[in-house]
């Protein structure tokens, strides 16, 4: 067994490797970027090792600078985690070469299956079921479009090299190969230095489910189930689980044995995924199709650990210590359910735009491990940390297992009440949504759920009568509890002013009358006349979090002030509340509310970015729809179109130049 491993990685992944190295008695080193410094990794493994400046390109991904710190600390072996160097070849062969252990694959299954048309030639000849389409490298816009009406609309152009929902475009007519191909040669190129694309047809209704695959240098190769990654946007997974609620053991079997026979075509050994893509519309489970193999470990991979019971970092390292696995296919037990979530710096409420800057504030859940129900964060960020423009934006994966799927979708949303976050905009609330969702509590989903169920961005959960009642409640208790204290100051001109028993609660249209007689350890509500009710639970000024516990109900709130209202979030929505006297309820409706500025004649950047192209000057004329100019954010190209049609007065930047969110772009007449 090694002494000392690196980890060629950063955020939660290398995190998550530290944590099972340091339980197998191994030392770790991690590596970081000037970006990264102070990261979590960074403290606490053993030792760390500066690469460079933040540009991954420049620390994170030269093999040159990884492999200088293993021979700096004495590394005996490197953990790739995933992104970065993990599926690149040359890195596994320069690691040998220089007598480096690669805690993955052997570098010609790295180099058969990285290449997403080869990979396919490889999987048809191994006898799997291949989605149709064209193999070979595509050179002209032209080409693309004959193909495309040749396979039949729709299809998806792919980068050959691509992965992670970068370098994908999906087309449904002439027009979307045309304006798509070159841009998904330019995100191949620029994330993964590899501008060829290919074409296949694209599977309607489609289900993504992936096979977990495991194999040792002995010739052992097996198969741990599925899992379901078919909540994706943008062709990035939001939500995963095992098992699938689609998959049965018929299909389960059939899918592992053609995975398994993929492996073994190549040489794998170590911990692999074989992506697939199945028709929701044939329950036969007979189509289903290969899409890639990934040969690492998968952001995904808690959610098998947890139903099968082992730890996958753990057996990657002991295979690559030539170890034999120990157990065989008969030994896989799928053991109730697991769901992850991925919690995203990104804006639901602004149509899931990427958000960067300092986490002002950052708690997760507490982490419990239970027979009735697990819960798990994966993060790798810390409070006053950045999310960075260089790097992925996921904050953290909250990974919870129940005994049934319900239970362990009912913790999720639990858990993310829970979570609280300042200073960057977040997914939070869009999880607890999907989470509640009846199509998606009902398994009925496709990788179309998101932007079938979402046409328009996120606008927080519906909330029922009786969850709106509840946080009237919760807020007449915060609101009591501060004017108590402010009645507590000493020295008041005319003495104290005892605060109100009564309250008029506005919250979602609605005005509540909440009546509070406070008692040790709550208070009894009395909403709108009916039936007082007990809330146990207490809340201090500057409290961010609340749990009450009314009647059976177990609500946590999350609480920020608004001027003179409060923000309550809770199950997936922000509330905004106004707390009034009656008297003052009365009177407040005469107040004139001010009106937004006018923004309609101004083309703002959505997110913080590069401005790639810009391609209007003053004078242009534009149609609604138009494209006007190009952003990058987090290595994904943004299109901005023109919001109707208009004629450019002014574009205060230019290509090249790095934008802030909000700041114009262009200016209309």
């Amino acid at each position: 067994m090694f002494n000392k491993i690196l980890i060629a990685n950063r955020g939660e992944i290398a995190c998550r490797v530290i944590r099972t190295a340091r339980r197998m008695g191994i030392k770790t080193v991690a590596v970081y970027s000037d970006a990264d410094a102070r990261a979590p990794h960074a403290r606490i493994a053993d030792e760390s090792v500066r690469l460079g400046p933040p540009p991954a390109s420049e620390s994170y991904l030269n093999p040159e600078l990884i492999l200088d710190a293993c021979r700096a600390t004495g590394a005996e072996a490197v953990h790739p985690g995933y992104g970065f160097l993990s599926e690149r070849e040359s890195f596994a062969r320069a690691l040998e070469e220089a007598g480096i252990a690669f805690i993955g694959p052997p570098p010609n299954a790295i180099a058969a299956m990285g290449d997403k048309i080869e990979s396919k030639k490889i999987a048809r000849g191994a006898g799997v079921n291949v989605v149709p389409g064209w193999l070979d490298d595509i050179a002209t816009t032209d080409e693309a479009v004959k193909i495309a009406h040749d396979i039949g609309f729709p299809v998806m152009m792919k980068a050959s090299a691509g992965g992670g929902g970068k370098g994908m475009r999906l087309a449904w007519s002439e027009q979307d190969v045309r304006e798509g191909f070159e841009s998904v040669k330019r995100e191949g190129l620029s994330s993964f230095g590899d501008d060829r694309v290919f074409i296949e047809k694209f599977i309607e209704q489609p289900r993504h489910i992936e096979i977990q695959v495991l194999g040792d240098k002995h010739g052992t190769i097996l198969y741990l189930g599925e899992r379901e990654c078919s909540i994706q946007r943008r062709h990035q997974k939001v939500v995963e689980e095992a098992p699938s609620p689609f998959v049965t053991p018929e299909m389960r079997r059939a899918m592992g044995e053609q995975a398994v026979a993929l492996a073994r075509a190549v040489g794998y050994y170590s911990a692999g995924t074989v992506e697939l893509i199945v028709s929701g519309a044939d329950r036969t489970g007979e189509s289903f199709y290969f899409l890639e193999m990934n040969t690492r470990l998968q952001v995904e991979h808690p959610v098998t650990e947890e139903v099968t019971g082992l730890d996958l970092v753990e057996q990657m390292i002991r295979v690559a210590a030539g170890e034999k696995l120990g157990f065989g296919q008969d030994d896989i037990r799928l053991d109730g359910w697991s769901v992850e979530t991925r919690v995203y710096a990104e804006d639901p409420y602004r149509h899931f735009l990427p958000s960067t800057g300092r986490l002002v504030r950052y708690r997760a859940p507490r982490e419990t491990r239970g027979e009735e129900v697990v819960v798990r964060v994966d993060d790798g960020v810390f409070e006053g940390g950045e999310v960075s423009m260089f790097y992925d934006p996921m904050i953290a994966k909250l990974v919870t297992w129940g005994p049934s799927r319900e239970a362990a979708i009912d913790a999720q949303v639990d858990a993310l009440d829970a979570f609280e976050i300042d200073g960057i905009g977040h997914n939070v609330d869009f999880l607890s949504a999907l989470m509640q969702h009846p199509r998606y509590r009902s398994g009925d989903i496709t990788t179309g759920f998101i932007a079938e169920e979402y046409p328009e961005g996120c606008e927080g959960a519906p909330a029922d009568a009786q969850l709106v009642e509840d946080l009237a409640a919760n807020a007449a208790m915060i609101d009591s509890v501060r004017e108590a204290r402010a009645a507590a100051i000493s020295d008041q001109l005319n003495g104290p002013v005892e605060p109100p028993t009564d309250h008029i609660v506005r919250i979602s249209g609605d005005e509540i009358r909440v009546h509070m007689e406070p008692f040790e350890g709550g208070v009894l509500a009395t909403v709108n006349g009916a039936e007082p009710r007990e809330m146990i639970g207490r809340w201090t000024p500057g409290q961010r979090l609340l749990t009450v516990t009314i009647a059976d109900r177990r609500r946590t709130v999350r609480i920020a002030r608004a001027g003179r209202s409060w923000v309550l979030t809770t199950r997936g929505r922000s509330h905004r509340v106004q707390v009034l006297d009656p008297h003052v309820a009365e009177l407040s409706v005469h107040m004139i509310e001010k009106a937004p500025p006018d923004l309609s004649r101004l083309l703002l950047a959505p997110m913080p970015g590069l401005v790639t192209r810009l391609d209007v000057k003053q004078g242009d004329k534009v149609e609604p729809g138009q494209p006007v100019a190009v952003m990058e954010a987090m290595k994904m190209e943004n299109v901005l179109r023109a919001p109707k049609a208009a004629t450019v007065k002014a574009t205060p930047v230019k290509a090249g130049d790095s934008v802030a969110v909000d700041q114009v772009i262009v200016e209309f007449e």
